[in-house]
């Protein structure tokens, strides 16, 4: 059974700490990356996703669109930058398309 703290605590701060106690951030990573990716590349994108996957530093992306994946090719540095800026951490060094 947990230890139990006397004193009151923030409902951020308990579940920071839960999430760092039970190693869950890989898994939050992932799923905040690809709310990232809908958030910053939009609608017309996303309808060409077929997958996202965060495998280390590296978001490997699948789309269905050849013409699109090499239009996105050209600006993979600008859409690295924002992916980080909307989760808040660098979670992502490299992007594959696919």
């Amino acid at each position: 059974m947990a230890k139990r703290n006397a004193e009151e605590s923030k409902i951020g701060d308990v579940l920071k700490e839960f999430i760092a106690v039970n190693r869950l951030e890989k898994g939050l990573d992932k799923v905040s990356i690809k709310e990232a990716w809908h958030n910053v590349m939009g609608d017309a994108i996303s309808k060409y996703t077929t997958a996202l996957s965060l495998d280390r530093e590296t978001l490997f992306v699948s789309l269905s669109s050849s013409v699109l994946r090499e239009e996105l090719s050209y600006g993979k540095e600008k859409i690295i930058t924002l992916l980080n800026e909307e989760v808040g951490k660098e979670l992502v060094k490299k992007l594959v398309l696919k």
